[in-house]
């Protein structure tokens, strides 16, 4: 199970590859044709905001699963064992209702979003917004498994220092200020 879901983010890390790298060849192509040839492509910046998005969208979940998001490390450094356990828990919990009223606020503006088109590919706008239903429910199923794990004691030390902040090395901390 766990080499299918390991698989299943890294198919995730190289559709992020292909997104960023898709988004910076369609805008550079872009000004190279408005700058180069007086003329560009008008599809260009619609589809490179788009790219952006699921960029972003894709990528809070890759960096969810990774402890790579903003946390309070300091504070939860000076607690102990359980009091970090307590932390997770409380943490997670909050994730797992803020990432369930992104799914349902997601699915709430589904049926605006299918009314309405994208003015230059005519693309339906909940294929682009709709990335909310993955990042809540990718979210929500990532804050569940934790909140299970951690209930049930089958949390392991190497998650609570991630948790802490205290795996990383000198150069991954200062790559966060």
């Amino acid at each position: 199970m766990h080499k299918t879901i390991d698989l299943f983010y890294r198919f995730l890390e190289i559709l992020l590859i292909l997104l960023l790298s898709g988004m910076a060849l369609m805008v550079f192509g872009n000004v190279i044709l408005r700058y180069g040839f007086n003329s560009g492509l008008t599809v260009s910046d619609e589809l490179s905001r788009y790219f952006f998005v699921w960029l972003t969208f894709i990528g809070a979940v890759v960096a969810f699963r990774e402890y790579g998001h903003l946390g309070v490390e300091t504070l939860v450094a000076m607690f102990g064992r359980k009091g970090r356990i307590f932390c997770m828990i409380l943490s997670n919990l909050t994730i797992i209702l803020c990432s369930g009223i992104f799914f349902w606020g997601t699915w709430v503006q589904l049926p605006i979003n299918s009314s309405m088109v994208a003015p230059v590919t005519g693309l339906s706008m909940a294929w682009v917004y709709g990335v909310g239903f993955f990042t809540g429910a990718g979210c929500l199923l990532i804050s569940l498994e934790r909140l299970v794990r951690l209930v049930t004691g089958r949390v392991t030390d190497d998650e609570i220092a991630a948790f802490a902040g205290e795996n990383m090395t000198i150069e991954q901390m200062a790559e966060r200020t």
